[in-house]
């Protein structure tokens, strides 16, 4: 079973991870606007993360109860055990290209979406919600980002 906590710190350590990948591929690349474009989307992650541990940190002092009480433990496990959202490294060396890099990123944003777009329908809370949306609408925004450096 998953508590609030587990699934926040599952959201946390995708957005570490996705700040992590995302420096480590500007190593990986020699296109300025594909790096350029990985500092901001690192950044993004890294903001990311400090909120929902903020969320997390409200949840252990005891406040937005109403927030644990609305998950769904079977029905997240489920969902959770079924989708690995983005959880493992990057091999670099199997990526030859910034087009395979690119795609490798959005489908990792793709992940992220789909598990808060899961997360965001057990909140009861409108400024939580609101919140949480705002970052999904970023993450979109990195998708966009990405694609507009694939060719046409």
């Amino acid at each position: 079973m998953f508590s609030a906590q587990d699934i926040l710190n599952i959201a946390i350590r995708l957005e570490n991870n996705g700040e992590q990948t995302y420096l480590d591929a500007r190593q990986h690349t020699s296109d300025k606007n594909l790096q350029d474009l990985l500092n901001w989307i690192a950044e993004e992650e890294k903001s990311h993360a400090h909120w929902f541990n903020e969320l997390k940190n409200r949840l252990s002092k005891g406040e937005d109860h109403h927030l644990m009480a609305q998950f769904s433990r079977a029905l997240v496990e489920d969902v959770v055990q079924e989708q690995s959202f983005s959880l493992q490294e990057v091999d670099f060396e199997a990526i030859h290209t910034a087009d395979e890099m690119i795609r490798t990123f959005i489908g990792f944003e793709e992940d992220t979406i789909a598990f808060y777009e899961i997360l965001k329908s057990f909140i009861d809370d409108p400024a939580i919600a609101r919140q949480l949306e705002q970052i999904i609408d970023e993450e979109k925004k990195h998708i966009a980002q990405f694609q507009q450096l694939l060719p046409k």
